[in-house]
């Protein structure tokens, strides 16, 4: 026998290692009320118990971190891990059109690292270029790299010229025939055939570009793209297929198209009026906000980054989005945690927690969000989402009583995903 073979043979027959994890508080992302104290055991990738009435073994590791709130691993249900937000979301065209991927590849690693560290330990991924998000999850999976678990649509589905299509915006001889992306189309046959392509090539998540967008140049934001027959092509195909589906929707018509498709989720939804609100609780359709998204647009409005176009409809969405919000959580329409990541910077995604509190969301319903909430979306709930015995171990924990104080959400100092620990600011 090998060295090599005796080796893996050894590490087979060793007991995995168990942990406990000690704080003040545990929330455990379905309950109103945080558990005192708070314990976590943890076994190898899984939870074995939770709660003050759960025996540590004879054993077992202790971490105790004190005055502090033990989670479940955060989830963002909407970011883009291979785009930038300095080039590829407030650059010019000219920067944009610079970056090789092998350097756009590296960018996203780093992404990547900054969201774990924040504490989100599993993320949605809705579009990027030249499958770097499909890599990246990969890349993540098998250990290349430090990063969240990745849920990735490949690309967008949209329309010619529609917001998902990335040579919008370029003089049309200007780029090489492989620019046009495959998962743009027109009718209800280019619909199917773009969701199997995205499936072919990785993808587990199907999103569609519904209405018109702030960052695109060639439309108007809350316009509709694609026809009712066209929207339920493609969410059919992808229910079929059993790809949960995601809908970029500011405008309520496109968004109402979508809703009636049965769509999963409507992404932004800036300028949602009440009738699509209530399509969405009559059909059970998750409402993903993506306030931070705004801060981003104000960040590249102060700093002069916007085209003229894009910094006039990024002030309609501004404008709009925080009341559209409001008025969700008043009627209670299901609401879902995501960022837009890459719209603001990368790593700030905990943002999000204060913004929705800032809308009506209590505290409480606001973890559950981006816990318990985004595991349903997901599909993932089975295994993900809340701190019980047999799920797989992605804890994190924040300084205090995020209960209290919302914002210390964005203080995560601990974060363990699958059993292994990425970040513990306490450690002896």
């Amino acid at each position: 026998m090998s060295r090599l073979a005796a080796f893996f043979l050894l590490a087979a027959a060793l007991p995995a290692e168990t942990v406990a994890i000690k704080a003040a508080r545990l929330f455990d992302g379905r309950s109103n009320l945080l558990q005192q104290p708070g314990l976590v055991v943890v076994s190898d990738a899984r939870i074995v118990s939770v709660g003050p009435a759960s025996a540590i073994p004879p054993g077992a590791r202790t971490i105790d971190l004190g005055d502090a709130t033990l989670l479940p691993g955060f989830m963002d249900a909407h970011t883009h891990l291979s785009i930038d937000f300095s080039v590829d979301a407030t650059g010019s065209r000219l920067e944009q059109l610079q970056r090789t991927v092998p350097e756009r590849t590296l960018q996203s690693a780093v992404n990547a690292r900054k969201t774990l560290q924040a504490g989100f330990t599993t993320v949605r991924d809705l579009g990027g270029q030249d499958f770097i998000n499909v890599g990246l999850k990969e890349g993540i999976l098998k250990g290349y790299i430090e990063g969240p678990r990745v849920l990735t649509v490949a690309y967008s589905i949209g329309t010619t010229g529609g917001h998902c299509d990335f040579s919008n915006g370029f003089r049309f001889d200007l780029l090489a025939p492989g620019y046009e992306s495959p998962a743009i189309g027109n009718g209800p046959d280019a619909m199917r055939a773009a969701v199997r392509w995205n499936v072919k090539y990785g993808a587990e998540v199907i999103k569609v570009c519904a209405t018109g967008g702030v960052l695109s140049l060639n439309d108007d934001v809350d316009s509709p793209q694609l026809t009712q027959e066209e929207l339920d092509a493609l969410v059919d195909q992808s229910h079929l297929m059993k790809k949960k589906t995601a809908a970029h929707a500011h405008g309520a018509e496109g968004a109402k198209r979508a809703i009636r498709a049965g769509i999963d989720s409507i992404e932004h939804g800036s300028f949602l009026d009440e009738d699509a609100m209530k399509l969405m609780i009559q059909k059970g359709t998750y409402y993903v906000p993506t306030l931070m998204a705004a801060e981003g647009l104000k960040m590249g409005l102060a700093g002069g980054r916007l085209d003229p176009r894009q910094a006039r409809k990024a002030r309609l969405a501004i404008d709009a989005v925080g009341v559209t919000v409001r008025k969700a959580v008043a009627m209670g329409v299901r609401m879902a945690f995501g960022t837009d990541s890459a719209v603001y910077p990368h790593g700030g995604n905990a943002g999000e927690f204060r913004l929705l509190v800032e809308s009506g969301m209590s505290a409480m319903d606001a973890l559950k969000a981006a816990t318990s909430v985004d595991a349903e979306l997901f599909g993932i709930s089975d295994r993900l989402g809340t701190l019980q015995a047999g799920k797989l171990a992605d804890i994190i924990a924040v300084p205090g009583d995020p209960a209290a104080d919302i914002r210390q959400t964005e203080k995560v100092f601990f974060v363990m995903k699958e059993g292994v620990i990425y970040r513990n600011d306490r450690r002896p």
